[in-house]
């Protein structure tokens, strides 16, 4: 009979045990990931909301930069609506105003034809405006055979 090694035939319990045991070096390498992944996270979401953020800070921006040059239109024009030179160009425009020694000269027509269209009567004809109602027969016919009667 060939001789049995003790140590082969039966794992040592103490040898088995360790082995499905974690060691704290494997559960520290774990805590690690998992920190690592969390951070990771994190991070990812908050560079996102930044794009984000700076996207809406630009477009604002533009609108800014938009509004205030549309600002400093108005008072331009403002600024020019409150001077004597609009009041001049309004006077002389519009209000058909001169000034002393100036003689206002509107043109006239030659010829003043007023046409005058002459109005015609027509006799008014009563026109029916709804559709005539069909008879109940002829809706359940189109109902069941999808088609006017024959």
């Amino acid at each position: 009979m060939p001789t049995q090694n003790p140590s082969t035939d039966q794992p040592n319990p103490q040898r088995k045990q360790r082995s499905r045991q974690l060691s704290s070096t494997q559960v520290m390498f774990a805590v690690i990931i998992a920190i690592g992944l969390m951070l990771a996270i994190n991070f990812s979401t908050r560079i996102l909301a930044d794009r984000d953020l700076r996207n809406i800070q630009d477009s604002v921006q533009a609108e800014i930069e938009q509004l205030r040059s549309e600002q400093s239109d108005l008072i331009q024009e403002r600024n020019f609506a409150q001077s004597d030179d609009y009041v001049a160009l309004w006077a002389r425009s519009e209000g058909r105003l001169v000034r002393e020694g100036e003689i206002l000269v509107v043109p006239v027509p030659l010829t003043s034809q007023v046409q005058v269209r002459q109005v015609q009567e027509f006799d008014l004809a009563e026109a029916e405006t709804t559709l005539p109602r069909p008879e109940n027969y002829q809706l359940w016919w189109r109902l069941f055979f999808d088609s006017d009667l024959p």
